[in-house]
């Protein structure tokens, strides 16, 4: 720690320049902020740190040169005034077509099948370890870093600090913070490869700190967890995550189906699993044409309508809900089970039309979920973004009130919702 704090106060970003605006005796300057993060490293972050096992070494190495990152998001700078909340709520929220980007999705099925060529030994052994196809895993990898390729610049250790130091979210980067300096003091990696997103994700599958010392694995054998630049650690540590959060071995993700229209699409949801004969009995067919697998009859699965009636339907699987351990989004584990699906069958977009919804203001969204809950709906929240609770709901609503179920919001129930 040394005069290179001030070295790169000219270069704020979008976050600083807002900040700047202030007048001169509303907040402190950008050199008195640097100073405080000096004191605040050497007085608070390092007896904690030493509390939780860290070594003087590692500490010392880990903040060398290390400064505040002004072009980070959502920093709140002691001793100016605190950032409004953001209200989202008026925005209109996106309808999930745009997401499935065709050509994006094309080229990295392509790029995918020829990983899986590539390190087709690799894969077969990570599928025998952990019970998980290689076409999820590398699905996974293309999503989250475009197989490796995509630029990481991040000092981790830099971007954590400085979120743990003045962000909005500082005790939980405080944590990852120092989760980061447990791995660093392990000597897995030195500091100067331990690079991360802007939000702190490190290396190829974007783990957070405490998901690395979790989920991490040296699958090469060479004595370190590496998710920078070693390709079978990468693959292993993504299958290491998904089977400990539970993936099922020898289960698909999900299937695309057809829902016949005299079957409710208000039969969502992981807390309405049935035996997948179940839903086929009911008519509910793939929409490939292709039969359910056998081993799968018996097992539990669960209806999935992300636009309602108004797009793909999908039968799913506990799996499809362990992808989104990865990320919390329906839509983000449709695109790796269709990503997954193209590398392994070469199969393409999903048949269904993604109809136009998402038009609505997220404000009229949430006056409907609290319509809904006045009238003793469980819509998980008035957040105003359609989650699988509030499409179900909307659809036993419809169903109530003698309409056809459409199981998502629109415009025409504005006036009869209240």
């Amino acid at each position: 720690m040394n005069e290179r704090f001030l070295g790169r106060l000219l270069l704020a970003g979008a976050a600083l320049l807002a900040l700047s605006a202030l007048p001169s005796h509303a907040a402190p300057s950008k050199a008195d902020i640097e100073t405080q993060f000096e004191k605040w490293v050497q007085a608070d972050l390092w007896p904690d740190a030493k509390k939780n096992g860290i070594s003087e070494k590692a500490f010392r190495s880990a903040f060398a040169g290390v400064e505040l990152d002004w072009s980070l998001s959502d920093l709140a700078p002691p001793g100016f005034p605190p950032p409004k909340e953001q209200k989202q709520t008026q925005a209109e929220f996106s309808s999930p077509g745009p997401y499935f980007n065709e050509d994006r999705l094309k080229r990295l099925a392509m790029t995918g099948r020829g990983f899986a060529s590539q390190y087709a030994s690799t894969l077969n052994r990570i599928e025998k370890t952990y019970g998980v196809p290689g076409s999820i895993v590398l699905a996974i990898w293309g999503r989250e870093t475009g197989f490796g390729a995509a630029k990481i610049p991040n000092s981790a250790i830099e971007v954590l600090a400085t979120k743990a130091f003045m962000s909005t979210r500082k005790d939980m980067f405080r944590m990852e913070l120092i989760a980061a300096l447990h791995i660093l003091d392990g000597g897995d990696v030195s500091p100067a490869d331990f690079k991360g997103s802007s939000a702190g994700a490190l290396g190829q599958p974007q783990f957070m700190p405490t998901s690395y010392l979790k989920y991490a694995v040296d699958f090469d054998g060479d004595g370190h967890r590496n998710i920078w630049t070693s390709v079978p650690d990468t693959l292993a540590s993504i299958a290491n995550f998904l089977v400990k959060k539970g993936w099922q071995r020898d289960r698909d993700w999900g299937f695309e189906v057809t829902i016949p229209q005299a079957v409710s699409c208000a039969q969502e949801g992981p807390d309405r699993a049935k035996p997948l004969s179940h839903w086929a009995s009911l008519g509910i067919s793939r929409i490939s044409g292709k039969g359910f697998p056998p081993g799968e009859l018996k097992a539990q699965a669960m209806m999935l309508v992300p636009a309602g009636r108004d797009g793909p339907e999908f039968i799913v699987t506990p799996n499809f809900y362990i992808i989104k351990e990865y990320n919390n989004s329906d839509l983000y584990a449709l695109y790796i089970g269709n990503l997954a699906d193209r590398i392994a069958f070469g199969t393409g977009a999903f048949q269904g039309q993604w109809g136009d919804v998402g038009r609505m203001l997220r404000s009229d969204v949430a006056a409907m979920q609290r319509a809904l809950e006045r009238q003793g709906y469980d819509v998980g929240g008035s957040d105003g973004l359609p989650g699988y609770k509030t499409r179900r709901s909307i659809g036993q609503w419809q169903e109530k009130n003698g309409m056809e179920p459409t199981c998502f919001p629109e415009a025409a129930m504005k006036g009869k919702l209240k």
